[in-house]
């Protein structure tokens, strides 16, 4: 412990020892605590009291001792600055729109509202705050994203000893609203057909193997001719088409699986009766990121790749999932009457002073997405009561667990097989 004020004086008459001042006397803190190892000096304006030097030093000895002490002026470093600085640049997704993904909510849900505390001060008081903010801004699906990806943030500053505490994790008093449970809707055969009619006959195939086969649209649209096998009457899924940023790119289905889907020979002479109108065609594409790789072992992996497409884009390259919505899966929704009509506007041209583009506007109806097919394929599957396993493993699930959770509301009712088993059990053991 050092005063910085006060230093050792020659003895007085008495031979008692004295102080004088120092240069730096009624300048600055006080009291200054050093020597400690690995713990650095920090100076105090008091010498006792629980915010004084002596009380610190005796926290810092004992939290030095057992290895656990954290510099309080490490967790002074604002937020936005710590996630900017040191963890993002730490960050490496394998799948660039996850990482698309998480810089999404972390940017536009975290860093507006939180980004100007410091590390140190985000507490329980803040979180509830931002929790009513968040709660007026976004849906609570989105809500506990960015919960969880600030919650490992600031996990990431208590491993690198910035903070001791993570309060998203440590209080039971604070949290996020839980995502809702999903409970999709399946369509009936009417809704199908009414919606496959109003489209152009270019891209009916794609609802038939939507409901056919229950495959995700970027699934439909990554679809090449090799995936098809007549003779084992299945469809290889065994890559999609993905968005990254402004370009497409091949990649692995969701969850990095590839799946075998049986398929009735109806679907089967459609998809036949498709490319012999329609001819597969050859389209090149980078593998997993579009990015230019920077390693000689990147560049390998992402080398394009070539497939034979069953519905290329109307330009002959890849279909492009925001095209797909906005010019044939919505006007054909509208058409069928499953949603409103398009808001005609038109829009001035930047690039054509006095001209304009017209721009049709649909409503936001995410349960009647192309997804509505695939639910539509898991309801026809488990009323036929087909194991669950066995549907999990044709929609691409992680596991059965998920398309439970997903479907089981669409589970047939039990219609007595268990207690006529029983019975008979019973019967049996008499």
């Amino acid at each position: 412990m050092e005063d910085r004020w006060y230093k050792k004086g020659p003895p007085d008459a008495n031979g008692k020892a004295t102080r004088v001042e120092t240069a730096r006397y009624g300048q600055g803190k006080r009291y200054k605590v050093t020597g400690i190892p690995g713990v650095r000096a920090r100076s105090f304006e008091r010498l006792t009291g629980p915010h004084g030097a002596n009380a610190w030093l005796a926290k810092a000895q004992h939290q030095a001792t057992a290895g656990e002490f954290v510099d309080p002026r490490r967790g002074e470093m604002l937020l936005q600055e710590y996630i900017e600085q040191e963890w993002w640049p730490n960050k490496a997704y394998d799948d660039p729109a996850t990482s698309n993904t998480v810089h999404s909510r972390i940017w536009t849900h975290v860093i507006p509202h939180l980004g100007s505390l410091q590390l140190n001060a985000v507490k329980t008081p803040q979180l509830k705050r931002w929790l009513t903010t968040m709660r007026g801004l976004a849906g609570p699906g989105t809500t506990n994203e960015a919960w969880n990806y600030l919650a490992s943030i600031l996990q990431a500053a208590v491993d690198d000893e910035r903070i001791t505490k993570n309060y998203c994790r440590a209080q039971k008093s604070v949290r996020p609203p839980a995502r809702p449970s999903p409970k999709p809707r399946a369509w009936d055969k009417a809704q199908v057909l009414a919606v496959r009619e109003a489209m152009d006959s270019r891209y009916r195939i794609a609802v038939d193997i939507g409901v056919g086969a229950g495959l995700r649209a970027g699934e439909v649209f990554g679809l090449a001719l090799e995936d098809i096998d007549e003779e084992g009457e299945r469809i290889l899924v065994r890559r999609q088409i993905k968005k990254i940023g402004s370009k497409l790119c091949f990649a692995l289905p969701k969850g990095q699986k590839t799946r075998s889907v049986p398929v009735p020979s109806y679907l089967l002479k459609r998809i036949s009766e498709h490319l012999a109108a329609r001819p597969a065609q050859l389209v090149s594409l980078p593998w997993s990121n579009p990015a230019p790789g920077e390693t000689d072992r990147e560049k390998e992996l992402r080398a394009p790749r070539e497939h034979a497409l069953i519905l290329p884009g109307a330009m002959g390259g890849g279909m492009r999932r925001d095209a797909w919505d906005t010019r044939i899966w919505k006007p054909a929704l509208a058409a069928a009457g499953v949603i409103p009509a398009a808001t005609v506007t038109k829009v001035p041209m930047k690039a054509k002073p006095g001209a304009h583009k017209t721009v049709h506007t649909y409503v936001e109806s995410r349960e009647n997405g192309f997804h509505a097919l695939r639910h539509t394929f898991a309801s026809v599957q488990l009323d036929a009561r087909e194991p669950i396993v066995a549907v999990s493993s044709w929609l691409g699930h992680e596991n059965a667990a998920i398309t439970l959770r997903i479907y089981a509301h669409m589970m047939p009712e039990a219609d007595g097989r268990g207690r006529s088993a029983m019975q008979a059990w019973f019967e049996g053991s008499a």
